[in-house]
């Protein structure tokens, strides 16, 4: 069993190392240009619905490098340089990128879906209602309105309130890291152990019911999370796979 505690940032791999500062780069840059020029690169980069005016398909890997507050960020970075370096050693740079990229456009793609889902759980409303959400709800929000119809209101934040965030990515390295390491012990709090592989299914589950839960008021995309969990158990698997036939091809060969 392995004790496992995160290395000193001075040793640092490649692509984790070049995360973390592009990360920071665009996170500085999001703030300055919103306080200087009014320029709002959530509403460029972060992930709109595919029936919004503001989505453009690069959202699905923009939104990755976008956050929204310190907090935010400062949580993502920790979880990416704390499974993120212990990955990547492993895999190595090429492939480590490959999983987190596509651990993170796969959760895009989950968090799409599940709004597709609820959108389509509004029930009918009338085309010209949903082309004026589509016209002028983005504008409505910017001031902080909304329009009182529930429905409307819930049609208007799916559709134009942006998707931001490297948490789908990181929640495919924490399931990576359960799945590789599943008797390593991650501290929470720097206090309390526990098994990569429990840790693995505890925030799994936490993420399954507050997305079910959708409480009003939660802005997280916990479906996102998932999303990201799915996508990379699917890569890992389809990566263990591919090399066991590999090997029983080489050991027929040799025969």
């Amino acid at each position: 069993m392995t004790d496992y505690r995160p290395q000193n940032f001075t040793f640092l791999p490649v692509v984790v190392k070049n995360l973390l500062i592009i990360n920071g780069i665009m996170f500085l840059a999001k703030f300055a240009l919103q306080h200087q020029f009014n320029i709002d690169l959530d509403e460029t980069f972060g992930l709109h619905y595919w029936a919004s005016s503001l989505f453009h398909p690069y959202q699905l890997v923009t939104y990755m490098f976008m956050h929204g507050n310190f907090t935010h960020i400062f949580f993502n970075m920790f979880a990416l340089w704390m499974f993120g370096s212990v990955l990547e050693r492993t895999w190595g740079p090429s492939k480590f990128l490959l999983y987190y990229m596509l651990t993170g456009i796969g959760a895009g793609f989950f968090n799409l879906l599940v709004n597709y889902i609820r959108i389509r759980m509004l029930g009918d409303i009338p085309p010209e209602l949903i082309n004026e959400v589509q016209t002028r709800g983005a504008e409505l929000l910017h001031k902080g309105l909304n329009w009182t119809d529930p429905k409307l209101s819930t049609l208007n934040v799916l559709y134009n309130t942006a998707t931001v965030g490297a948490s789908g990515s990181l929640y495919g390295l924490l399931l990576a890291f359960g799945m590789m390491f599943p008797n390593s012990l991650i501290y929470i709090y720097f206090a309390i152990p526990m098994r990569a592989k429990y840790f693995v299914i505890v925030f799994g589950l936490i993420e399954l019911f507050s997305g079910l839960a959708n409480v009003s008021g939660d802005n997280i995309a916990h479906f996102a999370h998932l999303g990201g969990m799915i996508f990379g158990f699917i890569l890992i698997k389809y990566w263990q796979y591919s090399n066991n036939n590999k090997h029983r091809h080489n050991h027929e060969i040799f025969r």
